[in-house]
């Protein structure tokens, strides 16, 4: 009787250490953190802009676009994101207009058929903000730009993968780019507006390993 009780004490005492040994390793590697790999998913994303024409202003989208994210939640500050636009894409709701940025008063899309950012750095803020510096190319021009970035959080979808959402947003000159196409106006001022607003509504689906 008393060589089973001690059996039973000893096999107790081995599951307590195991399960010891378990919590110190899942909070050892929770400590590290995890890093993971997205892939912006582009029918559940949008890239648009607006822009100040005569009084009001006009609105925008690309609709050809892709881009990667590397996210580790413990360690922000090295996360990454490379993105890439096709500028024919470029969609006003007006064709007309769609064209003649298409040409070379402005995109010139043949010459310059992307547009791209990579980032250089995420600095994290209040929770769930951050701003992301990195470099954005438009017309063959490189330009270092901060998007201010909403991260909305990683949500299951119901095939099993893993979903991240962001909205960015930052506001570019486009003169700095070479798109300086405008028209003088006979009461003063300019046709089109030089500040252009860039939004970008972001669903990535992480890469299975």
């Amino acid at each position: 009787m008393q060589t089973q009780t001690t059996s039973l004490k000893d096999q107790w005492q081995r599951i307590a250490i195991l399960t010891a040994s378990l919590a110190a390793l899942a909070a050892l590697n929770g400590s590290r953190g995890h890093t993971a790999d997205f892939e912006v998913d582009p029918g559940h994303s949008r890239v648009g802009f607006k822009v100040r024409h005569l009084v009001s202003k006009t609105s925008g989208e690309f609709r050809d676009f892709g881009g990667r994210l590397v996210f580790d939640d413990k360690k922000p500050d090295g996360g990454k994101v490379d993105f890439t636009i096709k500028a024919a894409s470029i969609n006003t709701n007006e064709p007309k207009r769609d064209e003649h940025l298409k040409s070379p008063d402005f995109f010139d899309v043949k010459k310059f058929p992307t547009l791209s950012f990579t980032s250089k750095k995420l600095v994290p803020g209040s929770e769930g903000k951050y701003k992301l510096e990195g470099d954005l190319t438009i017309h063959g021009v490189t330009k270092p730009v901060t998007f201010d970035v909403d991260y909305h959080g990683v949500q299951k979808d119901p095939w099993g993968g893993t979903r991240a959402g962001f909205t960015a947003t930052t506001k570019v000159n486009r003169r700095d780019y070479g798109l300086t196409w405008n028209k003088a106006l006979e009461t003063g001022g300019l046709l089109v507006g030089e500040d252009v607003e860039i939004e970008l509504e972001i669903e990535a689906l992480q890469k299975k390993i």
